[in-house]
């Protein structure tokens, strides 16, 4: 079976697939770049455990992380108690499927590149990818499966996190589309300014994005907030929550004879 890690801002992603069709778990453990690889194990073997699995069924394994402390643990977690040399994206030799176009391809995010994978085995480009994570990303795809570039704004959960913690008077609260746009209390207004303020970003950059393209695109939204907005926007098309694991996946069919 083969082990994919998505090591994101936030949390890192463990899945599962069975090197054939399929994914067949899924874990998230919060990121935090002092864990060690032992502490890895020891919460990765049991979750394997509660599926009847262990460590000797998993043969293969690809790593993606923005956070690079981490990537010295994942890799000794791989190495030293699944006995897998990882494929790990960004590290040279390791073929990501697609072409970069932008002035320093080096800066372009791991996640950003596998993402972008995911999309173009999917959907027919030119693309925009909108990622919302810890940041909110959007990727200009290529009908040539070039990555062009992108924007990148603070991600919702950030915004409402910094509305709270520079007002005191403000308090945590969930993420949810409100019943009305004018909110009747702190929160309605609260929630209201982090929905639709969101959706405004998000469809008047991508408007900003074809107006000053010209092409015809297709558009994506994927990440863990992603789907709070079916039915709001009016620029996504599609919401794939896989993409990121899906190419990852790629990235292993990629290399796997040469890891």
């Amino acid at each position: 079976m083969l082990l994919a890690i998505d090591n994101g801002n936030t949390n890192i992603l463990f899945a599962v697939h069975d090197m054939a069709s399929k994914w067949l778990f899924e874990w998230r453990i919060a990121t935090d770049a002092t864990r060690t690889a032992d502490e890895y194990a020891v919460w990765f073997h049991q979750l394997l455990s509660m599926v009847e699995l262990t460590f000797e069924d998993i043969t293969a394994c690809v790593i993606s992380s923005v956070v690079p402390q981490s990537i010295f643990n994942l890799r000794n977690l791989s190495r030293r108690h699944l006995n897998v040399d990882p494929i790990i994206i960004g590290e040279a030799g390791v073929d990501v499927g697609i072409g970069v176009r932008v002035d320093n391809p080096s800066e372009v995010g791991a996640d950003r590149l596998v993402t972008t994978l995911g999309a173009v085995q999917r959907y027919e480009g030119p693309l925009i990818v909108i990622d919302s994570g810890t940041a909110t990303t959007f990727d200009v795809v290529s009908a040539d499966r070039h990555f062009e570039g992108g924007i990148i704004a603070p991600g919702i959960n950030l915004s409402m996190r910094a509305l709270h913690e520079a007002a005191a008077q403000l308090p945590r609260i969930e993420i949810r589309k409100p019943d009305l746009v004018i909110g009747k209390n702190t929160v309605s207004a609260m929630q209201s300014g982090v929905f639709w303020g969101y959706i405004g970003l998000i469809d008047g950059l991508v408007r900003q994005i074809q107006k000053e393209d010209g092409r015809d695109f297709t558009v994506i939204g994927t990440g863990g907030v992603a789907s709070l907005f079916a039915g709001a926007s009016e620029t996504i098309q599609h919401y794939d929550s896989q993409l990121t694991i899906d190419g990852l996946y790629e990235v292993w069919q990629l290399n796997r004879h040469t890891a």
